[in-house]
């Protein structure tokens, strides 16, 4: 026997039975990666392969009281926060991790399988902005999420890269570390995931879109990715081999039932 030679990883987010989404699909790939997930879960997803029919909101006591007793146990490497049901959730875990500074928290809240993808709530979105993203280390989001979380008025109609840019210079200022922008798509098809910090872009790393249609995909890459910067990858490094490894989940992914695809995890190269 040996004590825990490999990161542990806590994830707070939805339990999807299908386990495509969610703290399951977090904890596959944390395994495939050499990672072993921990979770706090905060809600029950109602769901197949199809479809996400609803979510049960678990109590944000209980969700902390999961995480508090993981934590006051073992040491934790990084922070994954998914989709959670409410601002409650999100007050919970800025309390929680503001008590561990040097652990890398990566944050992929906006699940696009959910009916809302969390972009209706107002109260939410500002939880995000004022209290979890500025003790971020990632936030991981496409470009209208981008446009959303910032909240910046523009007179007349703004597009191209200093949109982007002046909508990232407004969340890096508060404290966030990296902006993420995921899937920006070219006209020949094309995509490219993005990394800025508070100077600009650090790292991109292009991609070429598959048809699918697959459930989890960007929740693959954010796992994968936290996962990378668990085991002491920097930013920039972790951006391009999180998506290598999405790819291959992608291209061996499986369809278990009538719906989409499920991008398999511990596919063999």
């Amino acid at each position: 026997m040996q004590n825990q030679t490999f990161p542990l990883i806590l994830s707070f987010g939805v339990c999807d039975p299908v386990g495509a989404l969610g703290v399951q699909a977090d904890v596959a790939a944390f395994a495939a990666l050499g990672c072993h997930g921990l979770s706090a879960i905060s809600g029950m997803m109602v769901a197949d392969s199809a479809r996400v029919e609803h979510v049960y909101e678990l109590d944000s006591d209980w969700m902390a009281e999961q995480a508090r007793a993981l934590l006051e146990d073992m040491p934790i490497a990084a922070f994954k926060v998914g989709a959670v049901g409410s601002a409650l959730h999100l007050a919970a875990i800025a309390e929680i991790v503001s008590d561990y500074p040097d652990a890398p928290l990566i944050l992929d809240p906006f699940m696009s399988a959910l009916p809302d993808a969390g972009l209706g709530d107002e109260e939410m979105l500002s939880a995000l902005r004022s209290i979890l993203a500025p003790q971020a280390t990632v936030l991981m989001l496409s470009q209208p999420e981008l446009g959303r979380m910032a909240e910046l008025w523009r007179d007349g109609d703004g597009h191209g890269d200093d949109v982007l840019l002046e909508d990232v210079a407004e969340l890096t200022s508060s404290g966030l570390q990296y902006v993420l922008v995921t899937g920006a798509r070219d006209p020949d098809g094309a995509c490219s995931n993005r990394l800025f910090d508070a100077d600009g872009e650090v790292a991109r790393v292009d991609w070429q879109h598959l048809p699918g249609p697959f459930v989890g995909a960007g929740n693959t890459y954010s796992a994968a990715f936290t996962a990378l910067m668990a085991l002491g990858m920097d930013a920039a490094s972790a951006l391009a081999v999180a998506q290598e490894y999405t790819n291959g989940a992608l291209e061996h992914a499986q369809r278990f039932g009538m719906g989409k695809f499920i991008p398999n995890k511990f596919f063999r190269p």
